[in-house]
């Protein structure tokens, strides 16, 4: 039989790191969610505003502050891929022909870095120690830091 706590050092400072960070984790959340989080990007994205390239910036604090919780491990490749993809872009007058192209990897990478964000803090908020037995949340997590 499994035991019930996940042991190991790193999933144990991970929770820790992310309990000891959870209010600026939550402003962090909020600032997503908030209007000129989420719902401004989606509505700049089907505006075909320039202004949609701006949720980067929002992206990258929100990446910033998942790779703080654990520095010494990098975060998921694929979800580096994704983040490398829809990060540090410009605004060209040509990307107005090739709108969806250039855009829905921003749109992509806020996504899953906002989604991230949402899994950390709910893991916090019901979480005392790591389990073995995987909430989901928690194994979303733990694959973020490849610790699953």
């Amino acid at each position: 039989m499994l035991p019930k706590v996940d042991n190991r050092p790193s999933a144990q400072t991970l929770l820790a790191n992310i309990k000891a960070h959870l209010p600026a984790l939550e402003t962090l959340l909020a600032e997503c969610n908030a209007e000129w989080g989420v719902d401004d990007a989606i509505y700049r994205f089907y505006h075909q505003s320039f202004e949609v390239y701006g949720i980067q910036t929002l992206t990258q604090k929100v990446v910033d502050a998942l790779q703080a919780l654990a520095p010494d491990r990098p975060l998921n490749r694929w979800f580096m891929q994704i983040v490398t993809e829809g990060t540090k872009k410009k605004f060209t007058f040509d990307d107005n022909q090739r709108w969806l192209e250039v855009t829905r990897p921003i749109i992509e990478a806020f996504f899953h870095a906002r989604h991230f964000l949402t899994v950390v803090v709910k893991s916090a908020r019901e979480l005392q120690e790591p389990p073995t037995l995987l909430p989901t949340n928690w194994a979303t997590v733990l694959y973020l830091y490849d610790l699953r």
